[in-house]
């Protein structure tokens, strides 16, 4: 495998309980790391999660394996997995979030293990705790070629103040409104390369050095799992982009795919394989 054909996705592999009003509480299968990967390979780019997982997620890779997901990097530590407790408003919008890293507190050293052995590859930075964004900014931009970042709300006024330093040198930086604000007091948009800004249902557009160069359409509000839709966007984008697809094709694509996943059903968490008898 050629230099980029691989993207590596650092971030958390967690089980997720989302909660919106008048709908039933449930479990499902998340984490930044997944998710975009998973988008990745769907639109046609080989990735891997690079995620520290627990006891309760090591059947994984027996489990889920989809085309283009690679679970070569995936650690399994004694304990818990990730999870997280979402709330949403009847509108989507995030209201709070309860948070147990489990084993996933280790994901900083096991992702720089990964990056040193392998410098080939494209990466994205979920820029999420518990990991250590400064380390592993500093350690993409000296070692790697091409690498990519997003945020998520509930910590990104932490997070953007650590990343200023490094975040001219990644190729896509992906937000949505709240953390625009926020990255636009720290930081002059000018000089990032590429940013990709989404708005939920009034669309996402797309800046190259401050000027735009992309925009799609509102879309209409649908009433599924939002959970997970901006990072199958920015998977999506990223498979495209690296395929040489300009943005306006490649924010389209990720748009559309963002959308589906809002229609589809969650990605159950699967059962443990029980052995077979002999």
């Amino acid at each position: 495998m050629s230099a980029a054909d691989r993207l590596s996705v650092i971030g958390n592999i967690s089980r997720d309980r989302p909660r919106y009003p008048d709908r039933a509480a449930h479990e499902q299968l998340g984490g930044a790391a997944l998710l975009v990967a998973l988008a990745a390979g769907r639109a046609g780019m080989p990735a891997v999660p690079v995620a520290v997982v627990g006891d309760d997620l090591a059947h994984l890779p027996g489990t889920v394996n989809p085309e283009g997901l690679e679970w070569s990097a995936l650690d399994v530590q004694p304990g818990e997995s990730a999870s997280f407790s979402l709330e949403y408003d009847a509108a989507g919008g995030l209201v709070s979030v309860v948070t147990e890293y489990g084993v996933a507190a280790r994901g900083t050293e096991h992702a720089l293990r990964h990056i040193e052995a392998h410098r080939d590859d494209a990466y994205h930075l979920c820029c999420r705790r518990p990991l250590d964004v400064a380390a592993l900014l500093d350690t993409l931009a000296a070692r790697t070629d091409r690498f990519s970042v997003d945020f998520f709300l509930p910590s990104a006024h932490e997070l953007i103040p650590r990343a200023v330093p490094w975040l001219d040198r990644a190729a896509t930086v992906f937000v949505n409104m709240s953390e625009y604000r926020l990255l636009a007091a720290a930081v002059d948009i000018a000089t990032l390369p590429e940013l990709v800004i989404t708005d939920g249902p009034r669309g996402a557009r797309v800046l190259v050095h401050g000027v735009p160069k992309a925009a799609s359409a509102p879309s209409v509000p649908v009433n599924g799992e939002v959970t997970g839709a901006g990072d199958t966007l920015a998977g999506t984008y990223l498979a495209h982009r690296h395929s040489g697809a300009a943005p306006d094709i490649a924010l389209a694509a990720g748009v559309a795919a963002a959308s589906a996943h809002i229609r589809s059903d969650p990605l159950p968490v699967p059962a443990p394989r029980q052995p077979s008898s002999s």
